[in-house]
């Protein structure tokens, strides 16, 4: 199978009617580029339609409006995904005009029949005839859909992130969102220093940079050959963002500490912690998924290090332990790393926030009692909503007997007005994140 015809099945995973079978792309890249049999050179290829045509879906059909907009009857799918991820090889890429054209015609015909594969002919070379313009703010009644449209976003998100961010920065993240995210390892404190692993990957070929934000976070070039490396490791490091780094840094968590991971997910900031307290105290590690706990288990032994993982809903009161430190990495609608799942923008609604905001701070309420005072509570979401980041502080220091803790003083250029952390999504490949940091009084 070709790389083409692989990042055709790939959009067709994730798109498809039936939205409860939908795939995430990274997950089909994986099934189809092995089945498909594609080398590193074509897999990557692949990777590039299919990020592409994914993130720029609204930009492509805004392309593609004059020459199928008219239509009585709509496009087949299968028909209208195979103009997409043409139109976005010859706009977003440098491939040869010609054999764009060639491959993907030969594609509808295969997926269709000749007059779907004629129609597409027209389509593509009536694009490579007119060279239309970029998107222009006179093209639209207002600037989020002239934004929205250039840097393919739902305009919805283009507002938050103008509230948020202010419309100088908005550019910016619109831009950056479309990038490759900037991958990254963390050291296991248990196994070795920062400096050490760095010489790990140099023996290996692979270029990194320690992080000025995150202590244990070494900023990676090649993730791909550093992810095959990763099993010959022993656990001495784990992919893990930058940014989700950086919260441990701001729970700062002290040897012998008494700490609770209540939504700990796959275990990566709960394996952080652990290596930097000791095993004298297990991390209690929460997570209703019991799949995800069994993972954590293999992960923490495989890793040398001390957890007990729990499958339970954090919602509710789990434990009456009592806690030094407690972290909460709560379910949120992920607006923070839109640029690390191509998708997610065209999957995320606008009351996700609010809905979202309701468990966030059950997840709050349950698990206030169980600090100890003159504790910390680290609470962090990779989303950049409001209703998720500071509406939910506000309400939990209006409730409760808590109040700001202080961040890390390396951190300035991230804090809001409040004190809190909020990284921009994308800026410097980083992951969007929002965390503070509160003490009981």
């Amino acid at each position: 199978m070709t790389p083409r015809e692989t990042a055709l099945h790939v959009v067709r995973d994730v798109f498809q009617a039936d939205a409860s079978q939908d795939r995430g792309a990274q997950e089909s890249l994986e099934y189809r580029s092995q089945k498909g049999e594609l080398d590193a050179r074509d897999r990557a290829f692949c990777t590039n339609l299919v990020f592409g045509a994914i993130k720029m879906r609204r930009t492509l059909d805004w392309y593609l409006q004059p020459y199928v907009g008219g239509r009585d009857k709509a496009l087949p799918p299968v028909i209208a995904e195979i103009l997409r991820l043409a139109i976005y090889e010859l706009q977003f890429t440098a491939a040869k005009d010609h054999a764009v054209v060639s491959e993907w015609v030969n594609l509808a015909k295969r997926y269709g029949h000749r007059g779907t594969a004629g129609l597409v002919n027209a389509v593509l070379r009536g694009f490579l005839r007119d060279r239309p313009a970029a998107p222009a703010p006179e093209d639209f009644d207002n600037e989020d859909d002239y934004l929205g449209t250039l840097y393919s976003y739902p305009t919805w998100i283009v507002r938050q992130w103008r509230a948020v961010f202010g419309s100088e920065q908005l550019v910016d993240v619109l831009k950056a969102c479309n990038e490759p995210a900037q991958p990254a390892a963390t050291v296991n404190r248990a196994k070795g220093t920062r400096a050490e692993l760095q010489t790990w990957f140099a023996q290996r070929e692979v270029k990194t940079q320690p992080s000025e934000l995150a202590e244990d976070s070494l900023l990676l070039e090649g993730g791909a050959l550093a992810a095959a490396g990763q099993g010959e490791s022993g656990e001495a490091w784990w992919l893990q963002s930058e940014s989700s780094a950086m919260v441990v840094d701001v729970l700062n968590p002290q040897p012998d500490d008494k700490v609770i991971d209540a939504c700990t997910g796959r275990g990566n900031k709960a394996l952080q912690i652990a290596a930097r307290i000791g095993d004298e105290r297990p991390v209690l590690c929460i997570d209703r998924d019991r799949r995800k706990i069994q993972m954590l288990e293999k992960r923490a032994t495989a890793a040398g290090l001390a957890v007990e993982a729990v499958a339970e809903d954090a919602t509710v009161p789990v434990t009456t332990q009592r806690a030094d430190r407690i972290l909460i990495d709560a379910p949120c609608s992920g607006l923070g790393v839109l640029g690390r799942h191509p998708e997610a923008r065209w999957r995320k609604r606008p009351d996700d926030g609010e809905r979202l905001a309701l468990t966030q701070r059950a997840l709050l309420d349950a698990l206030a009692p169980q600090l100890y005072e003159g504790g910390a509570i680290v609470y962090a979401v990779c989303s950049t909503d409001p209703r998720e980041t500071t509406d939910v502080i506000e309400w939990f220091l209006g409730a409760y007997n808590v109040e700001r803790g202080l961040i890390p003083a390396h951190f300035a250029e991230l804090q809001t007005p409040a004190g809190d952390l909020l990284v921009p999504p994308g800026l410097q490949g980083r992951d969007g994140f929002y965390v503070a940091r509160l003490e009981r009084r």
